[in-house]
Formats: structure tokens, C-alpha cells, sequence
């Protein structure tokens, strides 16, 4: 498909043919203005037909060697890497993200690709011998098999990066797949269709299925031939597929409100530059982002000045322009949202020290000092370019603010006391603690995921392969 209002409607790839809708879902261009395209808004007749053609594909995909899978893996990154500046210009249109960070993503999908073809190749199964009385002499292959059909469901934020995430591992693992792009970025998803079609998958294995939630979110999400789930978003999204799914396999990467908490000892000109980057990075729109600093009481006023001097540094501009780095947020209700947040810490008695404003779907880099411990951008997911910097007393009361929350995918801890580093670390509830520096996901040898809301599962490459499979135990 190319990107462009010529091709307007397509965008439906199911039992390996494209499809065309008569309702269409039209992409904002965040980069000019206007329209940038709009692709094909799948019916519920449509979104069975592909529920159809991937139940159908599996026993296909099933008998798939360990050999074929990884050469299409090796394959399809391939052809995401010949397709590198197609697939920056369209991130950086329908997702608001600059072109440096956009090119970075599409290494990161390609890169993603090739080391699912390498951790196909470890699935290889055990053998295990009886070790209790009365089996003495038994003997079993334990071998790894496909779920079935995995449902993939993916963001706005990183609409290339995150379905590689998701699907490289479940096509990997010998899966049919289903993917339901976000609404609002379902091109990334049709271009990528187009470098798997490519490829020459088995007719059903790979189905894409782009539409408006509301339409065809349940319906897929509820139906009985899906045997796992793949889904990053917010919580409450999280929570309403869940309620619709039944009985399979969830694998959920969710909210997050990360913590930062820095302590006296700590390096306070490389706490400001992490946790600036770690707020401001994609306009925070980011699961990972840095959404509180808490700070010691005797170092806040410094870590605020030094924040301060790193605001400059992320400034909205031309989104093509290799040294811009801030965009807009993905709309203006995202926006609103955001204001919402930020004027409640204010009422409440936050200083408002750079920023706070809003022009449609752009909000300024803010930072906010003194903010109280009752405010509402303390304890919700913010998705905006707002640094926020709390005080503490002392670790028990950081420790308290961290945890209040229903949220826990991630958290940092800034101090030079090792033990202290690792006590703190140790009692965050969270999926994944960074030690120095700002949490970061990378490309997925590190399982990263949530507890309480924050998600179901480990995501990361290997790990995601062994949850979309299960095992069978052939007794000898």
C-alpha cells in the first residue's frame, strides 16, 4: 500500500489477500496537518472471516519447522529493513514521533525479528527421565508446541516496535496470528503487512485486522478459537479485554507511573539529565516514562535547577528535522488530559516552574516543584511531557509514596550506597527497577512487565516466545 490518499480504504490483509472496506478510519498527519491517509475500517463479517482464516492456519502452522520459522523471521526483518524510510515517514505522521527516534524504531522492529529467528532455534524441548517411586525407569520428550492463534493487539506509541514485540515471538513460536493495530496509527501495521505478505507465510497465518475498537474490539477479544492474548496499553483497556477474553493466555504489558527516587549521595547533574530524558522522551508517551522524581528533602530545590537548565533541551519543532525532540501528543483530548493533571498540582499547591501550556494537541515541556503528595499526577498515568519533582523525609515515606499507586511496570533508584540501592530496589512494587539511570525496556533480552495494574507476564523476546507456547509430555 502506498502511503496516500490514492490507496484510501486499504488496509485489510486476512487469509493471505488484501481487503478492502467500505468504511475507512482516516490518520491524522501530526507532521503538516490534514489528512495523511485513511485505511480500512474491518467490519465484524470481516473480523470473523480473519478469526476464521487463522483457526484454520494452525494445524499448518503447528507441523511449521524450527528451520522455516526462523528463515521467515530472518526474512520479514529483512524486508523491514529495505522498507526503513517508508516506515520513518509514516511513524513520524501518524505517531508525532521525530525522525531521529522514528529511524530508531525501525531498526529496533528489524532487530526484533532477527532475534526471534535466533531464540526459535533454542525450541528445542527436553528429555526427562522419571524421578519418583513407582516411575522408576519412565521416560518422556517434553516438547514445546504453539498455543494456537494469538491475538495481537498493540499501541499508538510505538506502533512498528510493539507489533514486532508481539508478533515476532508468536510467529516464531509456530502461531497464527491476528493483529488489531491501535486506530489511530494502523498504517505502521499495513506497511508491515505488506513485508510479511512478502515473505510467503502459510495463507491464515498472519492476518491483519485493522479497525475501530468499538466495532470489532470485543468481537475478537471474546471469541473462543483466540488462545492468547498479546495486548500493551492502558490499564483500563487492559482490564475490559481481560473481562471479554475468558479462558486463555494473557500476556499484558499495561499502565505504568514510574518512580524516580533519588537520594543526597547521588549524582544530581546525571539524575537531571536521566529523568529529563526519562519525562520528556516522545513527549512522554511512553509506559516506561520517568512520571515522578521523588526527591530527598535536602537535595529537591537542586534537582529542580537542574531540571530546569535540561527544559530547553526538549522543544517542539519541524518533526523531519534531525535535531527536534518534542512533537505533539497523539490528540488534543490526550492534551486536555495532561492540562487536567497539571492544573490539579497546581491547585493544590505545586510550583509551576517552566511550561504548563497547551495549543491543541502540543503541551509544553513543564516541570513542576513542591508538588503535594495529594495530587492526582502522582498516582495517575500522565502520557505527557511533565516532569514532576516530590520531596521526601526519609526511605520509608519514599518507599510509601512509590508504592501508593495501582500501578507498577517500572521505577529507578538514584543513590551511591549500593546496599541502600538494593534494599530500595528490592522493596519497590514494580516489574523492573533501573539502578542510575532511567528505565529503559530495550529490545527485549530483559524481561521487562507490571504488577498490580500494570500487566500480566514478562514481555522480551525469548520470554514472550515460551508464553505463546505450551508443552507435551510423550511418555515413553
Amino acid at each position: 500500500m502506498a502511503t496516500g490518499l490514492e490507496q484510501r480504504g486499504h488496509g485489510l490483509y486476512i487469509d493471505g489477500r488484501w481487503e478492502e472496506a467500505e468504511s475507512v478510519i482516516e490518520v491524522t498527519d501530526l507532521a503538516e496537518g490534514g489528512v495523511f491517509d485513511a485505511v480500512a475500517a474491518a467490519t465484524p463479517e470481516q473480523a470473523e472471516a480473519a478469526l476464521a482464516a487463522a483457526h484454520g492456519a494452525k494445524r499448518t502452522m503447528r507441523e511449521t519447522t524450527i528451520v522455516q520459522r526462523a528463515e521467515w523471521m530472518e526474512a520479514i526483518a529483512e524486508e523491514i529493513a529495505a522498507r526503513k524510510d517508508r516506515f520513518a515517514d509514516v511513524i513520524v505522521r501518524e505517531a508525532g514521533k521525530p525522525i531521529s527516534s522514528a529511524r530508531g524504531e525501525v531498526d529496533s522492529a528489524a532487530e526484533r525479528f532477527r532475534r526471534a529467528a535466533e531464540e526459535a532455534r533454542d525450541l528445542q524441548g527436553e528429555f526427562v527421565e522419571g524421578s519418583t517411586g513407582g516411575h522408576e525407569g519412565w521416560k518422556a520428550i517434553v516438547r514445546p508446541e504453539p498455543v494456537g492463534t494469538v491475538l495481537c493487539i498493540t499501541p499508538y506509541n510505538y506502533p512498528l516496535s510493539t507489533t514486532a514485540l508481539q508478533l515476532a515471538p508468536a510467529l516464531a513460536a509456530g502461531n497464527s496470528v491476528v493483529l488489531k493495530p491501535a486506530s489511530k496509527t494502523p498504517v505502521s501495521a499495513v506497511v508491515l503487512a505488506e513485508a510479511i505478505d512478502a515473505v510467503g507465510l502459510p495463507d491464515g497465518a498472519f492476518n491483519l485486522v485493522s479497525g475501530r475498537g468499538s466495532e470489532v474490539g470485543d468481537l475478537l477479544a471474546g471469541d473462543d478459537r483466540i488462545n492468547a492474548i498479546a495486548m500493551t496499553g492502558s490499564s483500563s483497556a487492559g482490564k475490559h479485554v481481560a473481562k471479554q477474553s475468558g479462558m486463555v493466555n494473557l500476556h499484558m504489558e499495561l499502565g505504568g507511573n514510574a518512580p524516580a527516587v533519588v537520594f543526597p549521595d547521588a549524582d544530581l547533574a546525571d539524575v537531571a539529565g536521566q529523568c529529563a530524558k526519562g519525562s520528556f522522551k516522545y513527549a512522554g508517551q511512553r509506559c516506561s516514562a520517568v512520571s515522578r522524581v521523588l526527591a530527598h528533602e535536602s537535595v529537591h530545590d537542586e534537582v529542580v535547577d537542574l531540571l530546569e537548565a535540561q527544559v530547553d533541551s526538549w522543544q517542539p519543532g519541524d518533526l523531519f528535522d534531525e535535531e527536534t525532540t518534542l512533537g505533539p501528543l497523539i490528540s488534543e483530548a490526550q492534551a486536555e488530559w495532561v492540562e487536567e493533571l497539571v492544573d490539579d498540582a497546581v491547585e493544590r499547591g505545586a510550583t509551576l516552574v517552566r511550561g504548563g501550556g497547551r495549543d491543541g494537541q502540543f503541551f509544553e515541556s513543564t516541570l513542576l516543584a513542591d508538588v503535594p503528595h495529594d495530587a492526582r499526577i502522582l498516582h495517575e498515568e500522565q502520557f505527557g511531557p511533565v516532569a514532576v519533582v516530590t520531596s521526601f523525609e526519609d526511605e520509608e515515606e519514599a518507599l510509601e509514596i512509590a508504592n501508593g499507586g495501582d500501578l507498577g511496570l517500572d521505577a529507578a533508584v538514584f543513590t551511591a550506597d549500593y546496599d541502600r540501592a538494593m534494599r530500595v530496589a528490592d522493596r519497590l512494587e514494580a516489574g523492573g527497577v533501573r539502578i542510575n539511570g532511567a528505565p529503559s525496556h530495550g529490545l527485549g533480552d530483559i524481561p521487562f512487565g507490571g504488577v498490580k495494574d500494570s500487566g500480566i507476564g514478562r514481555e522480551g523476546i525469548g520470554y514472550t516466545i515460551e508464553a505463546f507456547t505450551t508443552t507435551k509430555s510423550i511418555v515413553l
